[in-house]
């Protein structure tokens, strides 16, 4: 019985975390440039810049094509260390990542929103701390989708 439990509980889990919509912002610049423009935003923010992974390249490396594609992480302590101490299981989503990737001719980022991971985490989506990595995304991703 307890095994049953466990496994409603993982497969709960799991569609939960399916369903968290991802945030889409269409970029007026190509996926480099749109990277290189987030990059330097978020070092502009003061949070710092932990990886920048082309997925692209990855893909070439193994005589694979694909479409240009390229994945930020990055993070601030001030924001991040709160919400692990709200719930720690948040470090498995953190920091925070955003996606840039080329689509039907057209550069889009991606993210998760916070509110949706702080949920699948046990933390109130309404907790200050997920409020402000919210409005650091939006404004972050504004910045470096715009002309």
């Amino acid at each position: 019985m307890r095994v049953l439990i466990a496994a409603a509980l993982i497969l709960t889990a799991a569609t939960t975390a399916a369903r968290a919509d991802l945030i889409r912002v269409e970029s007026a610049h190509s996926v480099g440039t749109t990277i290189d423009r987030l990059a330097a935003a978020v070092e502009g923010a003061g949070a710092k810049v932990f990886a920048r992974i082309e997925h692209t390249k990855g893909a070439a490396s193994v005589g694979i094509e694909l479409a240009p594609a390229t994945a930020l992480i990055f993070g601030n302590p001030k924001l991040g260390t709160p919400a692990m101490q709200g719930a720690i299981t948040m470090g498995l989503d953190l920091p925070l990542r955003v996606l840039a990737f080329e689509q039907d001719g057209k550069t889009v980022l991606v993210y998760h929103d916070p509110a949706d991971t702080a949920a699948m985490h046990g933390l109130p989506a309404d907790h200050p701390i997920i409020a402000k990595m919210r409005g650091a995304l939006k404004k972050l991703t504004t910045k470096a989708s715009t002309k």
